[in-house]
């Protein structure tokens, strides 16, 4: 049995299509349809039902895959663990990030590329759910964003960086801007750019204004944070973010919203008992300068 083979079973499991399973592997289709056959004549069974319309697993080949996953992680730990050898002159590094930790990972992305020319990072801006589908996948090899819900992912462990709450982000200059805190009702009095539906900031402060029977006066929805503060910026619109967001914004100021489940953890999440690369580790022990984040992640780095 080859490693070779087992990759050809488990992406045409994950595809339930040969020919796009072929391509994903950059091999051809006589060489994947090869493979699966030496695989399937070693173990004396059928791995697959293959007709014209689609190809999925037989019971035998349900009872491999969790098996063939497992073989296939601990090689590519064990190539990993190779690479880290050569002092991290070379590799990929994958980070799977929210919109709303943009601004955090900058500064820390810069000082790493600088200090290992060699490892190539592969940045992914997406929503926590498909980030975390990613994690799962292992296509990333850590999450930025805030706390899923607990038992969400039993797959996954998160680590918290810091604490923070959902705030409403207005200018210096705006009538809210001198408040200590602000209530979901003074909130509703103006009109608001809010992040899109399905991200976790809108989805905290969606949870808040159902339960407050508010409706909220949103005039725009964005998936980025940039142009949301920019619109801010401009005196045109307030928004509801993370407080963290405003944190090097000389002209913006964060107000916490004064209700119940306000608080967020921004955290990393990672796949337990999994294998973690040297540049993974580097790149946290850097994030740990930011202003942010020191001292919040002393002690799962041990």
């Amino acid at each position: 049995m080859e490693l070779k083979q087992l990759r050809a079973f488990v992406k045409a499991a994950q595809l339930q299509n040969f020919s796009e399973a072929a391509k994903a592997l950059c091999i051809n289709q006589s060489s994947f349809s090869q493979n699966i056959k030496q695989l399937e004549e070693e173990l004396n069974v059928t791995l697959f039902h293959r007709n014209t319309h689609e190809t999925t697993l037989t019971q035998a080949g349900k009872e491999l895959l969790p098996f063939a996953q497992q073989a296939l992680q601990k090689a590519d730990n064990c190539v990993n663990r190779m690479n880290d050898l050569l002092e991290m002159r070379c590799g990929t590094l994958n980070i799977g990030v929210t919109h709303s930790f943009s601004l955090v990972l900058t500064e820390s992305l810069q000082t790493f590329l600088k200090a290992y020319p060699g490892i190539k990072v592969n940045i992914f801006y997406k929503t926590m759910s498909e980030l975390m589908e990613l994690l799962l996948k292992r296509e990333v090899d850590f999450v930025l964003s805030y706390r899923p819900e607990d038992k969400a992912y039993p797959q996954v462990v998160s680590h918290t960086l810091f604490e923070d709450h959902l705030s409403v982000i207005v200018r210096k200059d705006h009538p809210l801007a001198k408040k200590q805190r602000v209530s979901i009702k003074e909130i509703s009095e103006y009109p608001l750019a809010l992040p899109s539906i399905g991200l976790h900031a809108r989805d905290v402060l969606d949870r808040i204004t159902a339960n407050a029977q508010v409706e909220l006066n949103a005039r725009v929805q964005l998936d980025q944070v940039a142009p949301l503060l920019e619109l801010v910026r401009k005196g045109m619109l307030i928004t509801v973010l993370s407080g963290t967001t405003a944190e090097n914004e000389h002209d913006l100021v964060a107000i916490p919203i004064d209700a119940d489940g306000t608080r967020m953890e921004g955290s990393c999440q990672m796949l337990k008992e999994d294998y973690r690369k040297e540049a993974a580790k580097e790149f946290f022990r850097i994030m740990t300068e930011n202003n942010i984040m020191r001292n919040k992640m002393a002690e799962w780095l041990k």
